[in-house]
């Protein structure tokens, strides 16, 4: 293996391999990085291609001493700031300003699961990032610069270029607007074990393929959130959630598969078309649990399936 001291001198000779074995480690955690800043995948994708081609642009700025890790970081985060004021912030259904019209909300985008630490999973999780969408650009990088990726306050006061008590002020600031938004996921999960967080995803599916609204309901919490981006409205409390499946989605039949998606537990779901003879994607759906019920459901019904290993459609 090639040290990284070494890849730097022949990236800097202009080899564009030795770049990309450079920056290969970083790419995985900074796209998750752009997504957390972004709340889009599509966006924070575009963000990462477009701070590695200045990254290979700007070699020569890189410190001879090589902190890729930090460097990068430091561009990535900068063209996100450029990005979220913008582009603003991304919406939930159950987070949206009733007083703004639906025609002008960004949606929040779900993020395949990455497969790093489990914080890294954390970092991601739904309440979080779409928290993090409601502080100012600035705090939102120092909460995730600090707190998620675990950086000093002097080196985000240097990739920001800031000071070490203007990076302490906007970090108190963010943490009461995140408040009770703090990542659980993880620890829910931890704590119910693989086997029954396997059983809740088997009785979910099986109910749902059964049609059976009574099952889907006894899984619920009593004050359950269920929302659909980018369809505006939800609905809240088992009775709410009960009407609305009868009245819409189980008068068809549904596939489910498992999957993960922002750390939680998700499924693909086909609804079946008769026309074409085979369950086409209706949606992913991203559980979020409390014990074993379910305290929230968001569907986005425009989720590209195939990004989160599952099929196109079900035969």
């Amino acid at each position: 293996m090639t040290a990284p001291a070494e890849l730097l001198t022949a990236a800097r000779r202009g080899d564009a391999d030795a770049f990309e074995q450079l920056v290969l480690p970083y790419r995985g955690e900074l796209l998750a990085h752009c997504y957390r800043m972004l709340g889009s995948l599509h966006d924070a994708e575009d963000a990462l291609q477009e701070s590695l081609v200045r990254a290979w642009r700007g070699l020569d700025n890189l410190d001879d001493r090589g902190f890729v890790r930090a460097w990068l970081y430091k561009i990535a985060t900068n063209r996100c700031l450029t990005m979220v004021e913008r582009r603003g912030r991304r919406e939930l259904p159950v987070d949206l300003d009733p007083a703004m019209p639906s025609t002008e909300v960004s949606w929040l985008e779900p993020y395949p699961s990455p497969e790093q630490h489990y914080l890294a999973r954390e970092g991601v999780e739904l309440a979080f990032v779409a928290a993090l969408q409601h502080l100012t650009a600035t705090q939102r990088a120092v909460l995730i610069l600090r707190e998620v990726l675990g950086f000093s306050a002097a080196e985000v006061a240097g990739q920001l270029d800031s000071s070490v008590a203007s990076v302490n002020s906007a970090l108190q600031r963010a943490r009461k607007v995140i408040g009770s938004a703090a990542p659980t996921q993880q620890s829910v999960l931890r704590e119910l074990g693989e086997e029954s967080v396997a059983a809740i995803a088997a009785r979910w599916s099986e109910a749902w393929q059964l049609g059976d609204v009574d099952a889907i309901v006894a899984m619920l919490a009593e004050d359950a959130r269920y929302s659909m981006p980018p369809l505006p409205e939800w609905y809240r409390g088992r009775d709410a959630i009960r009407a609305f499946l009868l009245d819409g989605p189980l008068r068809y039949g549904w596939r489910f598969l498992p999957t993960t998606a922002n750390g939680q537990l998700a499924f693909g779901t086909y609804m079946w078309a008769e026309a074409a003879g085979h369950y086409r994607p209706g949606g992913l759906d991203i559980l979020t649990l409390q014990g074993d019920r379910v305290v929230e459901v968001t569907a986005f019904l425009t989720a590209d399936l195939t990004r989160f290993g599952l099929p196109a459609h079900l035969s």
